[in-house]
């Protein structure tokens, strides 16, 4: 009992580590650019990477403490990417940490926008609204309701995986 608690944030660092990379591979798939028209930028590609995180930690969320630790260890690799990404684009470390501040507050805005378009379902307005407003802020949202139903499709994979998979960092993604 002593040992498993003392061992299990190694475990659900890298099951976090191993659901993050997951979530990099599924955001970088070449047909949500070119079938959905993301926009193959740092703001297209931030708002895949949030979406993808927030759906596994909506899925995960209220499913016990192991579940609630892999959570947090997602979210800590998340934000250690972004990070990384910021210091490999140049910006000073002065810059960082106010970049990131303002990153994070965009994650928690989309998280609470999420959250209240799934509450709205079946009504997909409140999330093609939101995909419109972040993904496709600068245009192209022609495509925001195949985006929608992407979205939507990617939760329901997700209900349907066994939390044990999920917490062994196996997260299988729809196809895009």
């Amino acid at each position: 009992m002593f040992l498993d608690r003392f061992f299990r944030p190694r475990v659900t660092l890298a099951m976090g580590q191993k659901l993050y990379a997951g979530v990099v591979a599924q955001a970088r798939t070449p047909a949500l650019y070119e079938l959905y028209g993301v926009p193959d930028t740092v703001e297209g590609r931030f708002e895949l990477y949030t979406a993808h995180v927030f759906l596994l930690l909506d899925r995960l969320r209220g499913q016990g403490s192991r579940a609630s630790e892999t959570s947090q260890a997602l979210f800590d690799t998340y934000l250690g990417a972004l990070d990384d990404a910021l210091r490999e684009m140049g910006v000073g470390d002065l810059s960082v940490g106010k970049k990131m501040r303002r990153l994070g507050e965009a994650f928690y805005g989309r998280v609470k926008s999420y959250e209240a378009a799934f509450a709205a379902l079946p009504q997909t307005d409140h999330l093609q609204a939101l995909l419109t407003r972040t993904v496709y802020a600068q245009g192209g949202a022609e495509n925001v309701g195949k985006l929608a139903d992407y979205v939507l499709k990617q939760r329901a994979a997700l209900a349907e995986q066994k939390l044990d998979a999920l917490l062994d960092g196996r997260a299988v993604w729809s196809q895009a």
